[in-house]
């Protein structure tokens, strides 16, 4: 059901797992409107040249009306909506944006799995983090994210498949429910299609073998199934029927990660120290905040180097104590870089990172509490840079920036990574 047309008071209470799916609505365009308000209202299109045999990524709601959809040839999308506004898009401001909205997430439950850049699934079961109503959740999940300035739809049922399939059935700014025990109900008239892990080659075998619905799949013996789905026939068969028991998996769980880093390739050589030490210390801002962010602190700095010529040296050091901290870690990256570099040598690459994480041991900055030459002590240090990770978590990572960025504002080409 759309919560849109039910008040909460009579849905009753919710009994067993609460799984949502968060789907951001036409991102990719939704975030070209929000930054350029001329374009609110009208056509925009997100993807390559018509001209140069380019794919739609994203089209706004306001140019599907014409048939315009994602993976579309740009030419073919430009006949169809020839008024529309084009963009190659800006991936470093969706990513930017992406992480304001799943922090919202995160705010309301732990148990957040990403599952791409504008879709992720969240755990709201009652009594697990929170012992609100699932719904009052949900809801409020939609009023954060409209006040970032985009959109989203949710599905929430009992397990991901339902959460899935139920996003996909207001567009936008949807909310659709499926409440406990109604599952099979909501899935059996469905076509086949509407279930992840169904593609066209598997609805047209099912289709000769008189398997149109998810409610006939659900009801279809083993033997039907086993020749299309082979070992994975009895768990499609489960999720036909919104039997399925899946949990909401953090991705890069503090256990899960083993390094954290991040690396630039350049568009034009770092030949001079000041710039490489910016450029690493830039670098190394990232690393801090993901570090922070995951609750991670590493005892190993690792830096790498490609020069001009092809060829790359990568080198590490060992701390006394983990830390989170850029002023720390960047400080040591300095020094290993005096190892594998000296000025005039052409940089084509730079990367700085962290691993041999220390779960359970904390963070002690307190030793490495040397005075820099402004007078600062490495605490104080740190405390700044978790105030701007703050404002930058409510504002965007353009709302602070510091003099080094504007050396390479236009360098695009960027890697940040946690293994």
């Amino acid at each position: 059901m759309n919560t849109g047309e039910h008040t909460y008071d009579i849905l009753g209470p919710w009994e067993g797992p609460a799984v949502g799916l968060m789907d951001l609505d036409a991102f990719f365009a939704s975030v070209e409107q929000l930054d350029h308000p001329s374009w609110r209202g009208k056509p925009v299109i997100v993807g390559g040249s018509p001209e140069a045999r380019g794919v739609v990524s994203t089209a706004s709601y306001e140019a599907r009306p014409y048939g315009v959809h994602s993976a579309m040839p740009s030419a073919q999308a430009a006949r169809l909506c020839p008024d529309a506004i084009w963009t190659r898009g800006h991936f470093d401001r969706y990513r930017e944006v992406s992480a304001r909205v799943m922090a919202v997430v995160e705010d309301e439950t732990p148990y957040l799995e990403r599952v791409s850049i504008d879709e992720a699934f969240f755990d709201i079961s009652p009594g697990r983090y929170s012992k609100e109503h699932p719904i009052t959740i949900a809801r409020r999940i939609q009023e954060r994210v409209s006040a970032i300035g985009v959109t989203c739809s949710i599905g929430l049922g009992c397990n991901k498949t339902v959460a899935k399939i139920a996003s996909e059935r207001d567009k936008p700014r949807g909310l659709t429910v499926v409440m406990p025990g109604t599952e099979a109900s909501f899935l059996a008239p469905l076509p086949v299609r509407a279930m992840s892990g169904i593609g066209s080659s598997a609805e047209r075998a099912l289709g000769k073998v008189g398997i149109h619905t998810l409610g006939q799949l659900a009801a279809a013996s083993i033997s039907r199934l086993s020749p299309i789905f082979g070992v994975n026939a009895e768990a499609m068969r489960q999720r036909a029927a919104g039997l399925e028991r899946s949990a909401v998996r953090p991705v890069d769980a503090p256990e899960d990660v083993k390094s954290v880093s991040n690396e630039r390739t350049f568009a034009h050589d770092l030949t001079e120290r000041s710039d490489v030490d910016a450029a690493l210390a830039l670098l190394g801002e990232s690393v801090g905040r993901r570090l922070r962010k995951r609750g991670l602190a590493g005892r190993t700095v690792t830096v790498k180097v490609k020069y001009s010529y092809g060829s790359g040296r990568t080198i590490q050091r060992k701390l006394p104590h983990p830390t989170d901290d850029e002023h720390v870690f960047v400080r040591v990256g300095r020094e290993l870089l005096d190892e594998l570099w000296g000025p005039g040598t052409h940089i084509r690459l730079l990367g700085i990172g962290v691993s041999d994480f220390d779960l359970d041991g904390g963070i002690q900055t307190d030793l490495f509490c040397e005075v820099d030459e402004r007078g600062a002590m490495a605490s104080e240090r740190r405390g700044l840079s978790v105030a701007v990770d703050h404002v930058r978590e409510r504002f965007g990572t353009s709302s602070v920036t510091f003099g080094r960025a504007t050396r390479f504002s236009d360098e695009v080409v960027r890697s940040d990574k946690q293994r």
